[in-house]
């Protein structure tokens, strides 16, 4: 997808590596073109204004321009609104970020995807600490639904059965949701998964899904650590790494 001139923006950042002696690669997303690659020419110089910007987890307005794969950032602002969150939220937003570098491919825009990563970054932002995990589930449904990978939570996905709603199920990454088998899987009960369906269905989803996230972490968190995994092609992601390094300390 060509793209000449683009301004005013809504943006994030999702990583920064170097590209030169004063330059930098970033892998931005944006609200109307999805995550996209830009060069910053001279952001590592000292009197560069884009220093105290170009920085993850804040809502900024870019500019860029250019036709070719990395694209070239004319412009960046603060939007402001929230300050940096720290600790765990902090290391919570590097594994956000980690998700949509292996899952969300370039070009491909997702509007709402990013309403929710700023719903998810502000309730980060907020040290709100009994919110934040049920906030990564809230996140971490939405963008599976978002890129395909999260099956209908009503019904059985191989048989179009409808869910009993006493019985388990088990979300599973080569089946979908299926009966659970055994006590051995993590699962929940079918009228666990319709609500989480219907909080996903929600005109405002992410707040919708993260009150239902609340009510089953136990037996959702497990479940959509594994089909995470298996999609993103690894057995655990850089920053639980980091995460649970930390906590061994």
């Amino acid at each position: 997808m060509a793209v000449k001139r683009i301004s005013d923006e809504p943006a994030y950042v999702l990583h920064r590596y170097d590209w030169s002696e004063s330059s930098l690669i970033l892998e931005v997303f944006t609200r109307h073109y999805g995550r996209v690659a830009l060069v910053a020419k001279g952001a590592k110089r000292p009197s560069s204004s884009f220093r105290p910007i170009l920085l993850p987890l804040q809502p900024l307005r870019v500019a860029f321009g250019g036709d070719a794969e990395i694209r070239t950032l004319k412009g960046a602002e603060w939007v402001g609104g929230h300050v940096m969150p720290t600790g765990d939220a902090l290391l919570s937003g590097y594994y956000l970020n980690e998700l949509m570098l292996r899952l969300l491919a370039r070009d491909d825009p997702h509007p709402a995807l990013f309403d929710a990563y700023r719903a998810a970054v502000q309730v980060l932002a907020s040290g709100q600490a009994e919110a934040l995990q049920a906030g990564l589930r809230a996140f971490e449904l939405l963008l599976l639904r978002e890129i395909g990978l999260l099956p209908v939570l009503d019904m059985q996905t191989l048989t179009l059965a409808p869910l009993d709603d006493s019985a388990r199920y088990s979300l599973m990454p080569d089946g979908g949701l299926m009966q659970a088998q055994g006590g051995e899987r993590a699962s929940l009960t079918g009228r666990q998964w319709h609500l989480l369906q219907l909080a996903l269905d929600d005109a405002a989803p992410f707040h919708a899904t993260l009150q239902a996230c609340a009510q089953v972490m136990a037996g959702l968190k497990p479940q959509l650590r594994v089909l995470l995994h298996y999609h993103c092609g690894v057995a655990t992601l850089r920053t639980r790494q980091m995460m649970m390094d930390l906590q061994s300390l």
